[in-house]
């Protein structure tokens, strides 16, 4: 009820004349309107169906049992996935992420590990309906991939991906090996929030950040630019490096570049103040390449395990194929408990 008040009072300001005055408060209030008339939306139409079926199943007619069965089994998945929602409570959390994977020490095997996570990830975004797009990528020189980031969008993507961050470990038989003796590769997942310069709580001094710009490339090299339109953004303070080299034009390459750099910046800004207060309370461990949250076990064993929640399943080609809800509603659940 509370929500349908805030819609209501929200689509009243909408109204006013001079609502669009401030544009990019009005896109900040369209995001929240949009999103709470989804919400609302949603619980209208599971009430009606529920009513419905209340009518129907007064009737009492056992012709009308599987069809109320199988109702009813559809309204309780999407209690469960609103139920699962309420868990986004980060202030991010319904915001679009970038993620970006980058290949770890290990040379080939490390680099085709990076390039099946890229496809595991692109599998999970395409069940899930978000919209991807490939800002960066540097292939892997014999297989898989250096690194490369993309652009998640749709509501929630943040809180789904913030799950992701950190590094995870394959286990295997190397296909690159003559031998074909095991190997154990690590790559690294970074998630960030896609945040606007209104929402981001940090300032970036134009003389402090270096801008290069050169040609682009597709992935695997192909499509190479006549035109100088990558851009990379180096932050002389800190010395983060952000490139963006999509099929773009260089003005749109760098706003994203800096859209992604002031996320970052605001990564760095929280976790000092997260380090500087676990040390106040003598608990900070500084996080080491070697500490990995998720170990995918493919020999001598089939495995895939949550280091920090113990989720675990034994079938790893469901979970390279992008069934990854399981391992980000456990997360999500040990991170809520912590509250």
């Amino acid at each position: 009820m509370g929500k349908e008040i805030q819609l209501s009072q929200l689509e009243k300001d909408i109204e006013h004349p001079e609502f669009w005055n401030d544009s990019t408060s009005a896109q900040r209030v369209m995001k929240t309107v949009s999103s709470l008339r989804d919400e609302v939306e949603a619980w209208n139409s599971i009430t009606h169906r529920l009513h419905d079926l209340t009518e129907l199943a007064q009737l009492d007619d056992e012709s009308l049992r599987g069809e109320l069965e199988s109702a009813i089994a559809g309204i309780e998945a999407e209690l469960d996935k609103r139920s699962f929602a309420t868990m986004f409570s980060g202030i991010h959390d319904h915001d679009d992420a970038s993620l970006a994977i980058h290949a770890g020490a290990g040379g080939t095997d490390s680099q085709d590990w990076a390039g099946m996570l890229q496809r595991m990830y692109l599998r999970w975004a395409e069940d899930q309906g978000f919209r991807v797009e490939i800002l960066d990528f540097t292939p892997g020189e014999e297989a898989g991939i250096k690194s490369m980031t993309i652009s998640v969008a749709g509501r929630f993507a943040f809180g789904y991906l913030r799950s992701e961050k950190g590094v995870h470990r394959l286990v295997r038989l190397s296909p690159f090996d003559a031998a074909h003796r095991r190997h154990t590769s690590f790559a690294l997942i970074e998630v960030l929030p896609q945040v606007s310069m209104e929402e981001a709580d940090v300032e970036i001094n134009p003389g402090d950040v270096k801008l290069d710009v050169f040609r682009s490339s597709g992935a695997g090299g192909q499509n190479v630019q006549k035109n100088a339109t990558a851009v990379r953004l180096t932050h002389l303070p800190t010395g983060i490096v952000v490139t963006c080299q999509n099929e773009r034009s260089q003005g749109q390459n760098r706003e994203f570049a800096m859209n992604i750099l002031r996320a970052r910046l605001l990564e760095l800004k929280t976790a000092e103040k997260d380090e500087e207060r676990a040390i106040l309370r003598g608990e900070y461990t500084k996080a080491e390449w070697g500490s990995q949250i998720r170990s995918y076990v493919l020999h001598p064993y089939q495995m895939v395990k949550d280091h920090r929640t113990d989720h675990e399943t034994g079938n790893t080609q469901a979970v390279l194929d992008g069934d990854l809800n399981g391992f980000m509603e456990a997360y999500l659940k040990s991170e809520s408990n912590k509250v």
